[in-house]
């Protein structure tokens, strides 16, 4: 494992079945990948195939849908909803200064917590209800469906992060126990010549602790290498891309990575991508685990809340919202 500029495919296969020595030895390879690269691939990962499938089919029915359907729900402060094309601007990049909006537009969900939860009924920040577009039968069900699956999926590999950490197995199992998720369905035109500014979604971190793209047969996907470099991310059938962002920076003390990428889209037709934004329980702090702070270094981050950050990104990416902002404030 030292080449780093190209991203690994990590088997999860041995390690899901239970096999001996699978937890450390995988462990270990995704400790190369997110202290030299940010980015792996997962493969055997045990996200049924028709799941997946499905999930994209609802990307494309919605996205098919006309405008004015679209935007009875646009996204709101809980960042579910709606975003139109070019609806957000990625001003929070600290890899290049953005200034056009991005060419996608993008269906978030969240956990789809009921109408009578409390934090539903409190109006509580980034804990709401779904806004779930009507008379689109299937649609709820086929995607809650498919978070279901990858909620799975993320409980088993926070499991392989604390190994990774050299920390107890189950370090992080009571932190994620309902741990917070945003699923982005996200459509990118095709794009042709473009500017050396214009892109499908700009160069930028996640803000995640983990985020899971579902295989995709469409290519798109760039990263930018510890030494600079842009490389295109290869299309690895049934394999799930998985990167870290801002918040495993901050949980692991900059000893793990959020690897800067973009994407996009010059396939000659539509691209969609799912991807699933993973964090910690929303009123987990987050702060640097044990074994990445000492003596000799100490934590690079204040504590950090969920809600608290979150709202500070959210202020700055999305348009649609700055502008409804300005206008009640008038």
């Amino acid at each position: 494992m030292s080449d780093t500029e190209t991203i690994p495919v990590v088997d999860l296969g041995p390690y899901l079945a239970g096999e001996p020595g699978a937890l450390q030895r995988t462990a270990g390879e995704l400790r190369f990948a997110l202290t030299e690269i940010g980015f792996y691939f997962i493969v055997n990962h045990g996200v049924p195939e028709a799941l997946i499938r499905g999930a994209f089919e609802q990307a494309a029915r919605f996205h098919a849908l006309p405008l004015d359907r679209k935007m009875d729900v646009r996204v709101d402060k809980h960042n579910v909803g709606y975003l139109p094309m070019r609806g957000d601007t990625l001003r929070t990049s600290t890899v290049q200064t953005v200034t056009k909006a991005n060419l996608n537009e993008a269906f978030f969900m969240a956990r789809d917590l009921p109408d009578d939860h409390p934090d539903v009924l409190a109006d509580r920040r980034f804990r709401s209800a779904n806004r779930w577009p009507k008379d689109l039968p299937g649609f709820r069900e086929a995607v809650v469906a498919y978070c279901d699956a990858l909620e799975v999926l993320v409980h088993k590999l926070v499991r392989l992060y604390a190994v990774a950490l050299e920390l107890p197995v189950l370090y992080f199992d009571e932190p994620f126990r309902d741990f917070q998720y945003k699923l982005r369905m996200t459509h990118y035109p095709y794009q042709e010549a473009l500017a050396d500014d214009d892109f499908g979604i700009a160069p930028h971190t996640d803000t995640s602790f983990l985020t899971l793209l579902a295989p995709n047969n469409v290519p798109g996907l760039s990263i930018r290498t510890q030494t600079g470099k842009w490389i295109d991310a290869p299309v690895v059938p049934g394999a799930y891309v998985v990167n870290g962002g801002q918040m495993l920076q901050r949980w692991t003390n900059d000893v793990f990575l959020a690897t800067p990428h973009r994407a996009v889209n010059r396939s000659g037709g539509e691209r969609y991508a799912l991807a699933f934004f993973t964090d910690s329980n929303i009123d987990w702090p987050v702060a640097s685990v044990p074994t990445t702070v000492g003596p000799d270094r100490p934590p690079k981050f204040p504590t950090t809340w969920y809600t608290d950050y979150m709202i500070q990104y959210q202020k700055r990416t999305y348009d649609l919202l700055a502008d409804a902002n300005r206008q009640a404030a008038e």
